[in-house]
């Protein structure tokens, strides 16, 4: 199994070739295509090979699918015997992408 381990505004996501997942907002056009380059990791037919930090030679090139609102999150902040409340919520946005190839 060929998988990598790559960076994603600074989050690390396991990546399978033809596989869909859901990272923090990308600011692309949907249908748009993307390489990256931050690649931790990459693994093919057992072999391993580790970055330091990154692999130059292997990039990985995804297509933005659709962005999505997550669901909400909700912030109370309280102080006791004070009779402070609030309550606030958001909800954050992610991309949905497909990871088409690993190009080395």
């Amino acid at each position: 199994m060929t998988y990598a381990i790559v960076n994603i505004k600074d989050k690390q996501f396991k990546i399978i070739e033809n596989t869909y997942i859901y990272v923090p907002h990308i600011s692309a056009k949907i249908g748009e295509k993307i390489l990256l380059d931050q690649v931790f990791l990459f693994s093919k037919e057992g072999n391993l090979f580790l970055g330091n930090p990154f692999l130059e030679k292997i990039k990985v090139k995804i297509e933005i699918l659709q962005h999505v609102k997550g669901k909400k999150i909700i912030i109370f902040k309280k102080k006791r015997r004070k009779g402070y409340k609030v309550k606030n919520g958001f909800r954050p946005l992610f991309s949905k992408i497909k990871i088409i190839s690993f190009l080395l």
